[in-house]
């Protein structure tokens, strides 16, 4: 596969304001720096090993996005370079971010992570119990994470009508949030949905950062 030319057609099909995370999990350096010396420079990586691994082989100037579920016990050793954590699916990680955040004396932003796929999947906030954290505040007195924005996964179906629905959903219940807790917040201003099979569907519905992965990279070796 042509990761520069898959890079540049998908490129072509994301609006001005849209930020391409390019997950490049599972794929050696030397495909990343592909893309790289097309001038991609945001990454996104799920394993803490990995990420950790090519930050140090690869150039400094590359922005790594944490995209997948991160065990508290591991944050320790991305805190001192993540650009941005996308999955914060509880509070207890929220602290721990904060506490390796401030050894770092670095504020870490962080989006928080939406259930809202009729998938069962094992990580995220209810739409209730994201209303009901924000509502505790918390969050408030934390000074080393930067609450920046929600990000979600539609179902993974054929079903278009569902997914549009899905990214509706969180779309309207990020203007909510916007209004009751961040309205004066401009740093919170990021959606995080959309991947390869579904990036479309999801500009249109207001994301900010689409995640993509099999469209630049191909299918990934495991």
């Amino acid at each position: 596969m042509d990761i520069q030319l898959a890079l540049n057609k998908v490129r072509a099909t994301i609006p001005d304001g849209v930020t391409l995370v390019a997950v490049s999990k599972f794929h050696p350096e030397e495909e990343l720096m592909l893309a790289y010396n097309a001038g991609q420079r945001v990454f996104g990586e799920s394993h803490v090993q990995e990420m950790t691994r090519k930050h140090e082989a690869l150039p400094d100037d590359i922005q790594w996005h944490f995209i997948g579920h991160l065990q508290t016990n591991k944050v320790k050793y991305i805190a001192p370079f993540v650009a941005m954590i996308h999955a914060v699916d509880s509070y207890k990680l929220l602290l721990e971010i904060e506490k390796q955040a401030a050894k770092c004396n670095r504020t870490i932003p962080v989006l928080l992570e939406l259930h809202i796929a009729e998938e069962e999947t094992k990580y995220g906030w209810s739409l209730d119990a994201c209303r009901q954290f924000l509502n505790e505040g918390e969050w408030r007195t934390l000074q080393h994470v930067q609450i920046a924005g929600l990000m979600m996964m539609a179902s993974y179906v054929e079903d278009e009508a569902q997914i549009h629905a899905e990214f509706q959903l969180a779309s309207d219940f990020f203007d909510e949030v916007k209004r009751d807790f961040f309205a004066d917040d401009p740093a919170f201003s990021q959606r995080s949905w959309g991947m390869s099979h579904d990036y479309l569907l999801a500009v249109k519905h207001r994301s900010t950062m689409v995640r993509i992965g099999t469209a630049i990279f191909g299918e990934r070796v495991y």
